[in-house]
């Protein structure tokens, strides 16, 4: 079971026969499923008008809070269409009566706040956007391509800064060290895989191979030793985190080292610290 972290929640006793688990247990077993209830969108009651409204006021509300669409409503729960700027100007462009908001609105689409994501982003690609019903069946949100624009931006970042670190090591390392330095960075009792180059070679075998002073000249990088291992150290827990889809997610300190050192090796590439090595 999964909910947003503003989300409202309840308590019941659980009966003898309930099983239950280590709180260890149930973080390492989170709901599989993405689902659209973590969006904070999802979780957010929509500003709405009446059917009965006059439609100067839709477009003011939608003007005042840059919205593209409103969902048109008699209750939180009763969702009578959705009014949108392509709903009013298909209409006008048709010379059909728009004084009413009921004139200009159009069907709107729904989902569950349980649904996964998938589904959410077929309806939202075809449909524009769509309400969220809550398991009290408020409407409790809607969601837009924003929305997951958003969403899929925080998702991937943290691959994408680890990858460009990672590449941007393998950058530094390229050509400098012996097929023999290269076996011997190796994790101990990993004596089998073979290792052709630094892409062979893990992100913790990189620190291996760099730690030691001698190999670490070979680097001819004017900057301490000890700091930038220290940060790498910081960045392969951090990578572990993301490449093992940690539950908690990463909170906005390890996004911050993450882009910072990122930013660090782009600096050292750009000042031409990293010296490339001529084949």
């Amino acid at each position: 079971m999964a909910a947003h972290i503003d989300g409202w929640i309840s308590f019941a006793h659980a009966s003898a026969s309930t099983p239950t688990g280590s709180p260890e247990t149930n973080r390492l077993n989170p709901d599989p499923t993405y689902r659209i209830g973590r969006l904070q969108s999802a979780n957010k009651p929509p500003v709405s008008v009446k059917p009965d409204a006059e439609l100067q006021q839709a477009v003011t509300l939608m003007m005042t809070n840059d919205y593209s669409q409103l969902p048109v409503m008699t209750g939180t729960r009763d969702v009578e269409g959705i009014v949108s700027w392509k709903s009013i100007g298909t209409r006008l462009a048709l010379k059909c009566s728009c004084i009413l908001v009921r004139e200009c609105m159009e069907s709107a689409h729904e989902l569950s706040i349980d649904e996964s994501f998938f589904p959410a982003i077929r309806a939202v690609a075809e449909h524009g956007c769509v309400l969220v019903r809550a398991s009290d069946h408020t409407i409790s949100g809607i969601i837009t391509a924003t929305d997951f624009n958003d969403q899929f931006r925080k998702l991937a970042e943290p691959f994408l800064l680890v990858g460009e670190i990672e590449n941007g090591i393998r950058h530094i390392l390229h050509g400098k060290f012996s097929d023999k330095e290269l076996q011997e960075a190796k994790a101990p009792g990993d004596d089998e895989r073979e290792v052709e180059g630094v892409a062979d070679l893990t992100f913790g075998e990189y620190i291996r191979l760099i730690e030691d002073k001698n190999r670490w000249k070979k680097l001819r990088l004017e900057i301490d030793r000890v700091e930038f291992v220290a940060r790498l150290q910081r960045i392969r827990e951090i990578r572990n985190d993301v490449m093992h889809f940690d539950p908690d997610g990463l909170g906005q300190s390890d996004m911050d080292v993450l882009r910072e050192f990122a930013g660090f090796l782009k600096r050292l590439r750009d000042v031409g610290a990293v010296q490339r090595v001529r084949p």
